[in-house]
């Protein structure tokens, strides 16, 4: 692993970095490498906690895993940078259920996919590195290219999946319904999930937009989901977050008026700062939209409602982009506009809604469920990221030693944006190719950072 750590390193200095990663081409694959993983033996660790109780530090480990076969089709990546999303939360809590089901399911697939059912979990779902090795079939990527990984993993072997790989029966979130993912100095990827790495990112930023930005393009933009047009009003809950953080940039980049929900003051700072007016600290405000563990307060919605049309000048949201799920379901539906769409994914604070249907069938408001998105619609948000016009939001890195560390600030809410994770790359900084595009952009690239 040193020898190729070396290789890629060797291109920082270079005029050609291109010609000096080719070579890693004639080095050997390790047979092992370092991966975050959990252990099946561990499910029942935390039985009889509460949800905020579970701490993912005590569940992610660092250890040395084999290195599996490439299938047709496939790619090995070294791994310079990944990122904390919450499916890793949610893998390292073992909720709603430990992903060793996913992995058992993927196994009974055929005589390639068993390699996936271990009593392990490589886990990740984002990725920088360097392509090491192709399988059979691949012509795209070969080694030496500099790339980053989106997360949908699809067999694409059924006919639903040839229109919107997302409605493909085989359809699985790498490094969390899959086995080998990108929290790990190596991964395994299918060829279709890999895309270029933009120039003038380091590893820890190109690696960070990943699932969210992808996610939040097909939410906001993709005809898939809410189809965001000019002037649209875009109600953000999360506005500073993982997922909301792109959604604000996509609106703003697409002529929309993002309308920011936040929870503290450095929260709303940021949003400010990506060029949004219209912010609501709803703790500063004090918007509390259940009563008791089984009761809304609608009252509450109608505040909440007139707050948002004081900021608008009397619109009501065309948009409500919704993540946190239970605690905020029931606003949405009551503050989107007539004819407006709730477009939702994610539930970090609940899978079971409620909402008075009143205000959905009435008010002919639509609700889409968005999930990840397709090869097409990735590669179109990554490319929005390569030319400058949607930025990373890296807060922090940490070393892959301290992913439970950085796993428990995200499960805690204690974070801002992205938080990084360093595998093979040694600090942060490393990799940029293209120093006179991020000298344009500096100052949005590290305006996350340090918060």
């Amino acid at each position: 692993m040193q020898d190729i750590l070396e290789a890629i390193m060797a291109a920082e200095g270079s005029d050609r970095p291109a010609r000096e990663l080719a070579g890693i081409a004639g080095l050997p694959v390790p047979e092992t490498y370092r991966g975050v993983v959990v252990r099946a033996d561990e499910t029942r660790m935390f039985d009889g906690l509460a949800t905020r109780d579970k701490d993912p530090r005590k569940a992610l480990h660092v250890q040395e895993v084999p290195t599996p076969e490439l299938g047709p089709g496939e790619a090995l990546v070294a791994v310079m940078a990944s990122a904390i999303n919450y499916n890793t939360v949610w893998t390292s809590i073992f909720e709603p259920l430990p992903t060793f089901k996913f992995l058992q399911r993927y196994g009974r697939l055929s005589e390639l996919t068993r390699r996936h059912d271990l009593p392990y979990h490589v886990v990740g779902s984002d990725a920088a590195g360097v392509v090491l090795r192709t399988g059979p079939g691949v012509t795209k990527w070969k080694a030496g290219d500099e790339v980053v990984a989106h997360c949908l993993s699809v067999e694409l072997e059924d006919a639903a999946g040839h229109d919107d790989t997302m409605l493909d029966p085989q359809q699985r979130i790498w490094g969390f319904e899959t086995n080998f993912g990108g929290l790990a100095e190596l991964c395994v990827v299918k060829a279709n999930q890999l895309m270029p790495k933009p120039r003038h990112l380091s590893w820890e930023e190109a690696a960070s937009p990943g699932l969210v930005n992808s996610t939040a393009y097909r939410q906001l933009v993709s005809h898939h989901g809410a189809n965001m047009k000019q002037g649209d009003v875009v109600l953000i809950w999360g506005a500073s977050g993982g997922l909301g953080g792109y959604a604000t940039q996509m609106a703003l980049n697409g002529g929309a008026i993002p309308v920011c929900v936040v929870s503290s003051p450095e929260k709303a700072e940021l949003c400010r700062k990506m060029g949004a007016e219209l912010v609501i600290d709803r703790t500063a405000e004090g918007f509390r939209f259940w009563k008791d563990e089984q009761t809304q307060d609608q009252d509450e919605w109608r505040r909440f409602g007139e707050r948002i049309r004081e900021l608008t000048g009397g619109e009501d949201p065309d948009i409500v982009f919704e993540h946190p799920g239970r605690e905020t379901f029931g606003a949405s539906v009551y503050v989107a506009k007539k004819g407006g769409t709730i477009v939702t994914c994610a539930s970090t604070s609940g899978f079971l809604h409620q909402y008075d249907n009143r205000y959905l069938w009435m008010h002919l408001k639509r609700i889409i469920g968005s999930h990840f998105a397709n090869y097409r619609e990735a590669w179109e948000a990554n490319r929005l990221v390569a030319l400058g016009k949607v930025h990373p939001t890296v807060s922090k890195t940490y070393a892959l030693e301290q992913t439970g560390q950085a796993a428990y600030e995200v499960h805690r809410n204690a974070h801002q944006g992205k938080v990084g994770v360093r595998c093979l790359a040694p600090s942060d900084g490393l990799g940029v190719r293209d120093r006179e595009l991020r000298s344009r952009h500096e100052d949005a690239i590290n305006r996350f950072r340090g918060h």
